[in-house]
């Protein structure tokens, strides 16, 4: 009974794609709760605050700190939940989740105001555990873990810039010392007095506290400052290629498992599939869009990742869904389309231009043939469309 009860807490807290209204519920009151934790932290450091606004504030904080609260228990108590294996040695899975990343977290924004309730941390802790809550986010926005995983995969790259950042601050602050200690010793006093002159130079941010007065600290300093606007940039650089690798990975991947899913690629080994997903094109069609209009010339053919189209034809209308595809028929026969297709709802497609589909179907005979069966099957006699099948074109 306790196994299920830890596996059901588990599925709760950690849903799959297909999220029930259980988890669902849970996910919302959690984010509320971080929400609540954050903006209450922040405005009550605001003086002159009404006593109704400052009680209110203060029960926010309350709410969300016991709902986290619940939610860290909920996950320690459901962390062999998991796997059924690792029930057999709980405290070491607890262990696990609670000495990872996000389970740091959790522990960071729960711990210190238990603390600060029970008087061992003063306020400023507490304040602070609160506004962490924020990070916690990052376990239901994808776009932080992309953060994270372009961080983990360019850490070398940065590793390299900033040891080459730490060289560049100890000896220009070493030279401004040098340069600069006779005019004004009671500012650059010494080598680490000076550190600070050189972080906000090469920082391109000169908050003119210590300015260098002669002509050779002025000039040096000049050379530092296109020093620095050089040395951001390439960390910059080594971010944006890494975000655009691992989003053209991540757009290959959904690619390659849509593909995988069609059936008319299913006789097709990996190579053949990762060399038809390296030709798809990625395409969004808005609700009520014609994609393709009878009568046009063929230029692509189109499957369907997300979203539903719906193919005009007779004696009634056909709705195409995720893994199907439509527009090969027109190609294959190198003619006009034969009916026309229109997005009923927001659809994503992923195109194959007739170029590529004839490099295809050339490369690939045995596609070629299942093709021409599957756009025979939908075509009746004299070139009039039959009531098309479930992957029926145009």
């Amino acid at each position: 009974m306790s196994g299920e009860l830890r596996a059901a807490t588990y599925a709760v807290l950690n849903p799959t794609e297909h999220r029930p209204l259980p988890a669902l519920l849970v996910r919302g009151v959690i984010l509320l709760a971080i929400l609540g934790s954050v903006a209450a932290a922040m405005w009550t450091t605001i003086q002159g605050l009404p006593p109704t606004t400052t009680r209110i504030l203060g029960d926010v904080s309350i709410a969300s700190f016991v709902v986290l609260t619940l939610e860290y228990a909920a996950r320690l108590f459901g962390a062999s939940g998991r796997d059924p294996d690792a029930q057999t040695h709980p405290l070491k899975v607890t262990l696990d989740y609670a000495l990872s990343p996000l389970g740091i977290i959790d522990g960071l924004v729960v711990l210190p105001q238990l603390a600060h309730a029970l008087g061992a941390f003063g306020p400023g802790a507490a304040r602070l555990a609160a506004v962490v809550a924020i990070v916690k986010i990052a376990r239901y926005a994808p776009a932080l873990t992309l953060v994270t995983t372009v961080l983990r995969n360019e850490g070398r790259s940065l590793m390299a810039a900033i040891t080459v950042m730490l060289v560049l601050l100890v000896l220009t602050s070493t030279i401004i010392y040098m340069l600069e200690n006779d005019a004004q010793p009671q500012l650059f006093s010494s080598i680490p007095a000076s550190l600070w002159w050189s972080i906000v130079t090469i920082a391109s941010v000169g908050y003119g506290d210590m300015v260098p007065v002669t002509v050779f600290g002025r000039l040096f300093a000049g050379f530092t400052m296109l020093l620095g606007i050089a040395m951001f940039a390439v960390p910059a650089g080594i971010l944006a290629t890494g975000f655009a690798a691992e989003i053209r990975r991540r757009d290959f991947v959904v690619t390659w498992n849509t593909v995988a899913k069609v059936p008319l690629f299913a006789g097709l080994d990996a190579s053949g599939i990762a060399a038809i997903a390296r030709l798809l094109k990625p395409e969004i069609a808005p609700a009520h869009y014609a994609i393709v209009r009878r009568g046009e010339p063929a230029t692509a053919m189109y499957f369907i990742m997300s979203g539903e189209v719906e193919v005009d034809v007779q004696p009634h209308p056909v709705h195409l869904r995720g893994g199907q595809f439509f527009g090969e028929i027109a190609l294959l026969k190198e003619g006009l389309r034969t009916a026309t297709v229109t997005a009923a709802t927001e659809t994503q497609l992923l195109a194959l231009e007739a170029s590529d589909f004839r490099k295809l179907i050339d490369q690939y005979p045995d596609l070629r043939q299942k093709i021409a069966r599957i756009a025979e099957s939908r075509l009746g006699d004299a070139g009039r469309p039959k009531p098309p099948q479930p992957t029926t074109g145009s």
